[in-house]
């Protein structure tokens, strides 16, 4: 028997062929889904980017408001403690606006005779006095009533020497003495216990 010859070759080329039309189908198939992936991610990162962007412009628009009302706030406190700071100083003179008179009774009643004032000057809570006094012991008795009454305070010698007024020879003395601001409910407590 003779064997049979059978040519496999154009087989083999079509299978071949049709290998390489698969691989080419299938290269462009991977190929057209890589693009399609990456343009479906693009898409969805550039969405995002664009959600993001929008929610950031919001962002900036409501810190832009919130600033404008934090610079409201701090306005309205500066007015605020100017008011207060106001407010203080009134019920300060309020508060302080007989001491005058007060001073001036206080001083009348503590003066031992033969001591004389010639000047009264108050600066803040200090009060500098200056006069002549017949003897040095009656500038000791006026500084020891000064610190027995409650408005005064701390009296300080300054300075004592002789002078000349007219005839009289007498002693020129000059002391400072402090001011006890008491509250209202202080000066009411003194007043109901004395």
């Amino acid at each position: 028997m003779t064997p049979i010859r059978i040519n496999l070759l154009p087989h083999r080329e079509m299978r071949r062929a049709r290998q390489q039309r698969l691989f080419a189908l299938l290269a462009v198939a991977t190929v057209v889904a890589a693009v399609a992936i990456v343009a479906a991610g693009h898409m969805v990162l550039m969405g995002q980017k664009a959600n993001q962007d929008e929610r950031n412009a919001l962002l900036q628009q409501e810190i832009v408001k919130l600033d404008a009302q934090i610079a409201e706030i701090r306005e309205l406190r500066e007015k605020t403690q100017d008011l207060l700071a106001r407010k203080d100083v009134v019920e300060s003179l309020q508060s302080n606006r007989g001491e005058a008179v007060r001073l001036f009774d206080e001083l009348v009643h503590r003066i031992p005779d033969g001591l004389y004032l010639k000047s009264v000057k108050q600066t803040g809570d200090q009060i500098a006095l200056s006069g002549y006094a017949q003897s040095s012991a009656r500038v000791s008795s006026f500084m020891r009533a000064l610190n027995d009454a409650d408005l005064f305070a701390e009296p300080v010698l300054v300075e004592v020497k002789a002078a000349r007024v007219g005839p009289l020879r007498v002693n020129e003395f000059a002391l400072n003495v402090k001011i006890e601001r008491r509250s209202e409910e202080d000066a009411d407590t003194a007043k109901a216990g004395g």
